[in-house]
């Protein structure tokens, strides 16, 4: 005998994984573009940015100023490939990536490989998108020397 499936339920997830796949999407191309303002809509208000060598960037504000001073020192050019999405319960989620592409110094213009691997926790917003909730990363690339 096959096992009860309940259809609207495996294709509720799937809608899920298909909008949080389309955040990430949209979080790679704000970054890419190195655009603050197509950044910020896809955080929570008070979601965290947790970049390394800096504090924690809390809420719309500080997530703000974080990226335009990150944007006025260099351009990224990154792929984010899923390594695992996870559903943790119909309003929670997270997705851990790894990334590469370049990095571009612009006082410099020196362009340097780019590596690391992120974690991205994701809340569902009372409109029904799928929001950062909080988002940190590190490099894989070796310390230079």
């Amino acid at each position: 005998m096959k096992p009860l499936v309940d259809s609207t339920a495996k294709g509720a997830a799937e809608a899920d994984r298909s909008a949080i796949m389309a955040t990430l999407r949209a979080y790679q191309t704000a970054l890419n573009a190195a655009d603050t303002t197509a950044v910020l809509p896809l955080y929570e208000p008070d979601g965290v940015f947790m970049q390394p060598y800096g504090p924690s960037a809390i809420g719309t504000d500080e997530i703000r100023r974080t990226y335009d001073a990150d944007f006025r020192m260099f351009r990224l050019q990154v792929t984010f490939q899923v390594a695992e999405l996870q559903m943790l319960s119909p309003e929670w989620a997270f997705v851990r990536t790894n990334s590469a592409g370049t990095n571009t110094l612009l006082a410099s213009g020196a362009q340097s490989a780019e590596a690391n691997q992120e974690l991205f926790i994701l809340h569902r917003a009372i409109d029904g998108s799928w929001k950062i909730a909080r988002y940190s990363f590190s490099s894989t690339n070796p310390p230079r020397v």
